[in-house]
């Protein structure tokens, strides 16, 4: 039995989840029956293909080469949430993504797409790379999801409305190649969704300018509504500030117990545990809900916690 997570945010929560990744190693009596980590997940900042959810801040080739290395060396891949739905051509040149491309070119790393034009300079340009369809598409038609699981992809993102329609489930042909995210913290059938990565994604540009001119100075997001009012977000959504115990009652949400007892058994591998924008304490929870076992998630939280004092990783995450 495989059932294979995908996790957030190797850059802001690097050390994070890879002494997650250890004490899986280490200390496998704690976790559920199959549980393997297939990737995490995220963007180099200030990386301007970046979507879904924004990120800020600024790094350079030195962290890029330090992070790559370290999760390489654990045979785990990082997958690049390259999904921001505003690209255009001129924007394929980008140095940045270019350098963290170039970088991390090494028959392990993957991407997760969106943007036909960004997919094709990608499959052009960096054919080692694996592609991921992203759940930003918005895909929530049956047949248009089977004709996407058919195209060429590794993993397709299972657009989180349809978690519990099992109908369509069902007729799934290739589910190990369907990636299903558990834990959801937007509403479901929300009908801002694709309006806020479409904004998301304007203003993930205008923060990647910003960090390449100023890398110094803190991004203003007051400021960029003033200056850019066409991209400002026309409605406020606080989801992303939900914890696991707020989400619980959503109904797109995914138990532990569903996965193994319903999911796993239908024949799907892959999910993904979503939480690049949460803080590390709830992030740690969701992997204590779903990875360990429910008698052990005492244990595990004091193992983990004890090595992130020991190993002053609390600095890092600050």
């Amino acid at each position: 039995m495989k059932v294979r997570f995908h996790l957030p945010d190797f850059a802001r929560l690097g050390k994070f989840n890879l002494m997650f990744i250890t004490m899986l190693e280490n200390s496998p009596e704690f976790f559920r029956e199959g549980v393997e980590i297939a990737s995490v997940y995220g963007v180099f900042p200030p990386s301007l293909w970046n979507g879904g959810r924004l990120q800020s801040g600024a790094c350079d080739k030195d962290f890029v080469r330090a992070v790559v290395k370290a999760y390489q060396a654990k045979g785990i891949p990082l997958r690049f949430t390259f999904t921001n739905p505003v690209l255009e051509k001129k924007h394929l040149a980008d140095p940045f993504c270019n350098m963290v491309m170039h970088t991390a070119d090494n028959g392990l790393n993957e991407c997760i797409v969106f943007s036909p034009v960004l997919e094709d300079y990608i499959r052009t340009n960096y054919p080692n790379y694996k592609l991921t369809s992203s759940t930003c598409k918005r895909i929530t038609d049956a047949e248009q999801l089977y004709a996407e699981i058919a195209k060429d992809y590794h993993i397709v993102v299972l657009d989180y409305d349809l978690n519990h329609e099992f109908d369509i489930l069902e007729k799934i042909p290739d589910k190990e190649k369907v990636e299903i995210l558990v834990n959801p913290c937007c509403n479901p059938e929300c009908p801002n969704r694709s309006l806020h990565y479409q904004t998301i994604g304007h203003e993930q540009i205008v923060v990647a300018n910003h960090f390449r001119k100023y890398p110094d100075v803190p991004y203003n997001p007051e400021k960029f509504e003033r200056e850019h009012p066409e991209s400002a977000p026309v409605f406020a959504c606080k989801c992303e500030q939900r914890t696991l115990f707020d989400i619980t009652g959503l109904k797109n949400h995914i138990t532990p117990e569903e996965i193994w007892e319903k999911y796993v058994p239908m024949g799907f591998q892959q999910f993904k545990i979503e939480g690049r924008t949460f803080d590390p304490f709830n992030l740690l929870e969701h992997y204590m809900y779903y990875m360990v076992k429910p008698e052990c998630r005492d244990q595990a939280r004091m193992v983990f916690l004890r090595n992130l004092m020991r190993n002053d990783v609390i600095r890092f995450m600050q």
